[in-house]
C-alpha cells in the first residue's frame, strides 16, 4: 500500500488569519486523500495564541480522518512556545524534511 504524502510548508506570523487559511488547507489536503502531512514552519517567525490554536485544530482534523500530522523545522522561538505550553508532547516534531523522511518514511 502507497501512503499518500503532502507536505505544507507555512512562512510569517501563524496567527487569527493565517491559521483559518491553515485549517482551510489541511481540510482540502485531508480531502484529497492524503495519510501523513508534514507541516514545515522554517519560515515561520512568530506564533500567537490563534496560531496555536489552528494547529491544534489542524491535528484534531487529522486524527478525524485517520491520518497522521508531523512538524518539522521550528525555530527556537517556536519550540519554546511548544515546550511552555506543552505542545511538544502533542505534536511530533523533527529538525528538517530530510530527518522526517529518514525516521517516519523509512519505517514505512
Amino acid at each position: 500500500m502507497t501512503l499518500s504524502i503532502k507536505v505544507l510548508e507555512i512562512s510569517g506570523i501563524l496567527d487569527g488569519i493565517r491559521g483559518n487559511e491553515l485549517r482551510r488547507e489541511v481540510s482540502s489536503i485531508l480531502a484529497n486523500g492524503a495519510d501523513i502531512l508534514l507541516i514545515d514552519m522554517k519560515e515561520v517567525k512568530f506564533i500567537d495564541s490563534s496560531g496555536l490554536g489552528a494547529l491544534v485544530s489542524a491535528m484534531q482534523m487529522v486524527r478525524t480522518a485517520n491520518a497522521k500530522l508531523f512538524v518539522c523545522s521550528i525555530s527556537d522561538q517556536v519550540r519554546m512556545l511548544f515546550e511552555l505550553t506543552k505542545m511538544d508532547r502533542i505534536f511530533q516534531t523533527f529538525a528538517d524534511q530530510d530527518e522526517f523522511n529518514r525516521q517516519v518514511l523509512a519505517t514505512q
